[in-house]
């Protein structure tokens, strides 16, 4: 793991903390016994209550109008300039995907099930793991226990969460709270099970909205192909495609590699391949002119390092 990945760890690692502390921190929630977001600790209402009418439009434009703008405009920002870096460096369901995907990797050799193989038990970049079957009862609880978590603190965020914990604990749960946990652990056992990727790819609006944004900015920050040195990939076997959580083609151009999450594992793993070599990566992150360059979708002639259709995944 390199200082890149270490300080990826910390911060998605802190970020899970933060979305699973915030509701029972008051850090930020929304209160539908009261009424209100709760941020910080303090109320905030849009005033609906004031009179006259003028105070009344002057408080929707400036506690929710002009906050809510400005968010979104910064996120965009962000995106449009560094791509979907929100996805790989903070979102706690990403860190899930990871969690699960080395897991399954353990127990099946694959990332997903719906992989055409299995990935290479030693790979160039000295990747070595040997799947067995053991590793499922590591899987399995895995998925249950971030679905039920993942549960419990999205209706934290609706309802009082001391109250929410409390009678999880003590199994005294209302009926609709029952029912709001057990609908949304079975949802999220299945979508961490058989579509985590897909739902990052497509279903996520957050990650969409980055990803258009990113698209269209043609100096974005972009993980780049060297293809000048293309001939380093004839004797690799994908270790960059192996290490992408998303199941993408790193060597391909920014338009097929458009749910990137800027996790950068595929440079890491180019650079273990070509510790050796010089230079030492053919995948380099780019931004500005330097990201210009469209990079080459075939690389070498290694049929499995760069044909796309070598590729062990099926979406």
């Amino acid at each position: 793991m390199n200082r890149t990945q270490k300080l990826r760890l910390v911060t998605r690692g802190g970020f899970f903390l933060l979305f699973i502390l915030a509701p029972p921190l008051d850090l930020f929630r929304y209160d539908l016994t009261q009424g209100h977001f709760i941020i910080l600790g303090q109320a905030w209402t849009l005033g609906i209550e004031s009179d006259p009418q003028a105070q009344l439009s002057m408080n929707v434009l400036l506690r929710g109008l002009l906050p809510v703008l400005a968010f979104v405009a910064l996120a965009l920002w962000i995106a449009w300039r560094y791509g979907r870096l929100y996805c790989g460096w903070l979102c706690p369901h990403f860190s899930v995907v990871q969690i699960i995907n080395g897991l399954m990797r353990r127990a099946c050799g694959r990332l997903s099930l719906w992989d055409n193989t299995a990935l290479p038990e030693a790979q160039a970049d000295g990747t070595r793991i040997t799947p067995s079957s053991a590793w499922w009862l590591m899987v399995i609880p895995a998925v249950i226990g971030f679905a039920l978590l993942w549960a419990v603190s999205l209706l934290t965020y609706l309802l009082p969460p001391l109250e929410i914990w409390h009678n999880l604990v003590h199994a005294t749960l209302t009926r609709n709270q029952t029912s709001f946990i057990a609908v949304g652990t079975a949802l999220f056992i299945i979508e961490f099970t058989f579509a985590r990727h897909l739902f990052c790819r497509y279903g996520c609006a957050v990650g969409l909205f980055q990803s258009l944004a990113w698209m269209g900015n043609r100096k974005a920050l972009v993980v780049k192909f060297d293809h000048r040195h293309a001939r380093a990939c004839a004797s690799c076997d994908a270790s960059c495609e192996h290490a992408c959580p998303m199941r993408l083609k790193p060597r391909g151009s920014k338009r097929r590699m458009w749910s990137c999450t800027q996790c950068q594992l595929c440079v890491q793993a180019c650079e273990n391949v070509n510790a050796s070599h010089d230079p030492p990566s053919v995948l380099v992150m780019a931004s500005g002119p330097d990201a210009l360059e469209r990079p080459l979708a075939h690389a070498g002639k290694h049929g499995q390092a760069a044909d796309p259709a070598g590729s062990h995944n099926r979406y």
